[in-house]
Parts: structure tokens; sequence; C-alpha cells
């Protein structure tokens, strides 16, 4: 991962981002996600900061079991795409609530099979959906987005079924918190999760006093 990219399509502004037209109204138990939008700290450090977020969970998806490991989906070759699993809270957040970050500032949706510096068909921008309802909403948010012409390129983001979720290794797991000084996190991963809290301060998890963090 290369610590001099930059993500310009961050810039645009949460006005620019309309509400779902079409959207999930779950209720009841837990349910999840799976997304793709470059290096899954960057992803996964966003998410974990956002409410009605359970967990997030870092690994690849697309490949084959045999090559779901760090070291055999970096050579850019296997099919996987470095992934977050999102698992989330249907009554405090939809899925419409979550694409609306992913594509606004998890990532930037523009760029094919890659984010900056980062180049290669693992860090490629995609839905891998676990169900025709998820494919079906994400499609319909993807379309909308590119007629509201949010972005100045099209969106290239891919729908891709969910064969399976594959956990990476355990220290890529909440790695951005786990090592706040590292220089990628320092250089992509932290203004990321910067530009979430400026742009969705009223979104990110409340603190323990019960107060939402800023």
């Amino acid at each position: 991962m290369s610590t001099s990219c930059t993500i310009p399509g961050l810039n645009v502004p949460r006005s620019r981002f309309p509400d779902p037209d079409e959207d999930l109204r779950e209720t009841g138990a837990a349910q999840r996600v799976v997304l793709a939008g470059g290096c899954f700290w960057c992803v996964e450090a966003v998410f974990l900061a956002m409410d009605g977020v359970l967990g997030v969970s870092s690994g690849y998806a697309g490949g084959s079991p045999e090559t779901a490991s760090y070291e055999a989906v970096c050579s850019g070759r296997t099919g996987h795409a470095e992934v977050v699993e999102v698992t989330y809270d249907p009554s405090t957040v939809s899925l419409g609530g979550l694409l609306k970050v992913f594509f606004s500032v998890a990532h930037d949706p523009t760029q094919l099979n890659r984010q900056g510096n980062d180049i290669g068909t693992q860090y490629r921008s995609a839905v891998f959906y676990a169900s025709e309802d998820q494919q079906r909403v994400a499609q319909a948010y993807i379309h909308q987005l590119d007629e509201a012409g949010v972005y100045d390129a099209p969106i290239v983001t891919t729908l891709e079924p969910l064969a399976a979720f594959y956990p990476a290794e355990a220290y890529h797991q909440n790695f951005v918190a786990r090592n706040p000084h590292q220089p990628y996190v320092m250089a992509v991963a932290a203004p990321k999760v910067a530009k979430f809290h400026e742009v969705w301060g009223d979104h990110t998890k409340p603190d323990p006093s019960g107060d939402r963090t800023a």
C-alpha cells in the first residue's frame, strides 16, 4: 500500500449526495454487507466510527479460499478484492445510509481498479451483494448518483455476488486504531476518518457519556 495515496473525489460535499430512492427497511436482527473500496484498513476505520455499525471485519472476497491471504491477494491475480464486512443495526442505520458513506467518504468510486496509488484489481470498488435486495438497492443508488452528476466521472463500482467472505489475518483487524503512527495510516486512512467526522458528524458513534463523537 502506497503512502502517497490521494483520493481527489472525496472533496465532493455532502449536500451533493441524495438519500437513496430505494432502500431496505430491515427490522430485528443485525444485518451484514460486504464492501470493497481500496485498502481495507481505510474503509474499516471509517465504518467503525459510524453510529449503528456493530462491527467491521477486514477480509477478502471474489476469489477462491486457497488464495484468501494477504500475500496472495497483493499479487492482483487472485480475483479477490480487499473488502470489509460491515455488521449493522437496521433500527439505527439502513443499507442506504451505509452506501451514502461508502460512496462519499470511504473511497472514490470513479477510480477503476485502484484507489490513488494503490493499484490493482484487489483495490477495486465493489459491492458484494448477499441478496437480490442488496443488489437492487446498490444498483439503484449508483444509477441515482450518476444521474445526479455527483461526480465528474462515471462511477465504476461493480456489483458482484458474494460467494464467501474470508476474514483477513488478525494483524489487519482494527489496524488504524492499533497503529495510529504507521505512515500509511497517517497519510491515507486518518484523513478519511477525519473527513467522515467532518462530513457525517451527526452519524458518528455516541461516546460513553451519550454524546456523539466529534
